[in-house]
């Protein structure tokens, strides 16, 4: 349950990335006491309130938004992969990343193998946390709900406290395990690491996490960019969320 809060607590607070206009944040300002501060709580519930007090059809609904912006990224993120291969060293390597590029834009998801067969790409150049250009931090930070709008150092620390703490995460709910979790609890883990779980069966998201799982709990934390990019590369295609 504790481990459940964490993640709800971490997708409430996407909430916080979406932009806020001018005229409500001066409404804000002025009305945080009084009946002033009633109104836009109501009107903005998306951004203002968090998930504990949405109505189920808008939990959906603002998830759905959510994940929305989340899959904008996604293209530019498997265009960044694609324009690597030629930089990477080794044929077999080069290969393997083409390949899975490939099959995720032709509507299939990928096998825990194929993503932990790139491990080495992951923790050097081109693909290392240390190594990514600005537009492909930028992108993977759009991936996660984190504002893109930072200097390129202040993009990369986030990412990779934010990547190092779904890591954490992982180990702990490994020692835990999933059949321990209710089912709100294995949908809010699913989309906290990139899936858009609202719209999947329980029985799939539990075999999903499994295998995201197996992923997360073979890395170093040297190769935790692949944990980043497989937000994208495991969550496209998955039971039919391709739309």
């Amino acid at each position: 349950m504790a481990l459940s809060r964490v993640c709800w607590a971490r997708a409430a607070l996407w909430g916080s990335t979406v932009n806020l206009g001018p005229l409500l944040i001066r409404r804000l300002q002025l009305g945080r006491c009084g009946l002033a501060w009633g109104a836009p709580r109501y009107l903005f519930p998306r951004q203002l309130l968090i998930r504990h007090f949405w109505t189920p059809k808008q939990q959906i609904d603002f998830l759905d938004i959510y994940q929305t912006f989340r899959k904008q990224a996604h293209p530019e993120i498997l265009t960044c992969l694609e324009r690597t291969v030629p930089v990477i060293s080794d044929a077999g390597l080069r290969w393997h990343l083409k390949e899975l590029c490939n099959k995720i834009q032709h509507g299939s998801h990928p096998a825990v193998n194929d993503i932990l067969a790139l491990r080495e790409c992951f923790s050097n150049h081109p693909l290392g946390m240390n190594h990514l250009q600005a537009l492909h931090l930028k992108a993977l930070s759009r991936a996660v709900l984190l504002t893109p709008h930072l200097p390129t150092f202040l993009l990369r620390s986030r990412l990779k406290n934010h990547t190092t703490v779904i890591h954490q995460l992982d180990k702990a709910l490994i020692k835990l395990g999933i059949g321990e979790l209710t089912a709100q609890e294995v949908k809010s883990a699913c989309y906290l690491r990139g899936l858009n779980s609202t719209h999947i069966a329980e029985e799939k998201c539990r075999t999903w996490l499994g295998e995201w799982l197996q992923v997360s709990c073979s890395l170093k934390d040297a190769e935790l960019s692949l944990l980043l990019h497989n937000v994208v590369l495991f969550s496209t295609n998955y039971a039919g969320t391709r739309r």
